[in-house]
């Protein structure tokens, strides 16, 4: 069982003296092979996926009940309520959800140029945070493959939350490492989906252009309590090994990775997906990543069970700056079908034919998107050679 270093209770809350924060060492998390549970976890049938109807497993507990804590303490830019949420009608399903703070209060974009621009340590970064928006550090035991390679990976709150159990996945702070997709990184994401209980746990990664805010490597991680699109839409097979497949029936056609859960398959998937986001940001061009539990790749149907995890990297044109006068500005969880909108208005009116408009309008020209599909095709094939 999973549990906090050299302790056999879980603690991840804060001492109530607020001058005590900054003594206080950061829990650790520590985790094996068997903590990560790739198979069993299921939507319930007459019931929605809220946190309190499913069982937790440790990783859920300590992240819910740190996060709890750090709202009562008023660490957040605002108290996140429940979200009015609405299934848009029509063929996708995409899950609209009406959060007007998340856009009014959050941070200010940086001014980001390029997609490989360098760290910048005068700019806002995760060495500023408050000592008590880190809840606890994710440390992997030795049975897990590729543990020679740990890393300090600090789950942070995310101070302006998209829904409950917001949090950033923050590698080694200290090292300024500047937002472009690591093995580390995103092996650490795909544990913690692993890790939760919850079907509706989700971890995603914005490359610069990709509308990330802040130019310091991290992905995020949230409960939604409703299914995506992403999780079951169909897909065909790009490369003869299997590899990698072009996710369908989405407004934006995604590669799709997949992996039945840890151990030398989910190596083998982080070094393909890293492979192909280091071929983007080499050229300059813009990506969201998704990380989901799913039904395997192939023919499937909204009964298909989530038998593993599904990595989907979109290449996408790439966006400077927030859009202010959109409903919504398209990262990586408008692409996999959940759409937080910023104004009571634009709630009310968003239609599906709107949203696939604002989703298609970042879509890569066809040329270019033929071209980058064929250009990771054959890395996938060279890794079969």
């Amino acid at each position: 069982m999973a549990l906090p270093h050299d302790s056999n209770e879980t603690s991840y809350l804060l001492p109530p003296n607020h001058e005590d924060w900054d003594r206080q060492a950061i829990p650790d998390f520590v985790y094996g092979q068997k903590d990560l549970m790739a198979e069993g976890i299921q939507w319930p049938r007459n019931a929605p996926g809220i946190l309190e109807a499913l069982p937790q497993s440790p990783f859920d507990a300590a992240l819910c009940s740190a996060w709890k804590q750090r709202v009562e303490l008023g660490l957040f830019r605002y108290r996140l309520r429940e979200l009015q949420t609405q299934i848009l009608p029509g063929a996708v399903g995409f899950v609209a959800q009406l959060n007007v703070e998340r856009g009014v209060q959050r941070r200010r974009p940086q001014t980001i140029k390029s997609v490989r621009q360098a760290f910048d340590p005068e700019q806002f970064n995760f060495n500023k945070i408050q000592p008590g928006e880190v809840l606890f550090r994710l440390h992997r035991e030795p049975d897990l493959p590729g543990t020679l390679l740990q890393e300090d990976i600090l789950v942070v709150i995310n101070v302006s939350p998209l829904e409950w159990g917001h949090v950033l996945l923050v590698p080694e702070p200290a090292r300024g490492l500047p937002q472009r997709l690591l093995p580390g990184a995103l092996r650490a994401g795909i544990e913690a989906v692993l890790l939760s209980l919850h079907p509706g746990f989700r971890v995603g990664f914005n490359s610069l252009g990709g509308l990330a805010s802040v130019n310091h490597l991290h992905l995020h991680g949230y409960y939604l309590a409703h299914r995506l699109p992403v999780e079951q839409a169909p897909s065909e097979p790009l490369d003869p090994g299997g590899h990698l497949h072009l996710l369908q029936g989405l407004p934006a056609p995604g590669f799709l990775f997949y992996t039945r859960g840890p151990g030398l398959d989910l190596e083998s998937l982080i070094c393909r997906v890293c492979r192909a986001t280091d071929y983007l940001a080499d050229r300059e061009i813009a990506h969201n990543l998704f990380v989901t539990r799913g039904a395997p790749p192939g023919k499937t149907s909204l009964s298909s069970a989530l038998t593993g995890v599904r990595v989907i990297l979109w290449a996408r044109k790439s966006c400077f700056g927030i859009k202010d006068g959109e409903a919504f500005n398209v990262a990586l969880c408008e692409l996999a079908g959940h759409l937080p909108v910023k104004t009571s208005q634009d709630f009310s009116n968003l239609t599906e034919a709107a949203a696939v408009a604002l989703i298609q309008d970042c879509r890569l020209p066809p040329s270019q998107a033929e071209e980058v599909q064929a250009a990771l095709v054959a890395l996938m094939s060279q890794e079969e050679q």
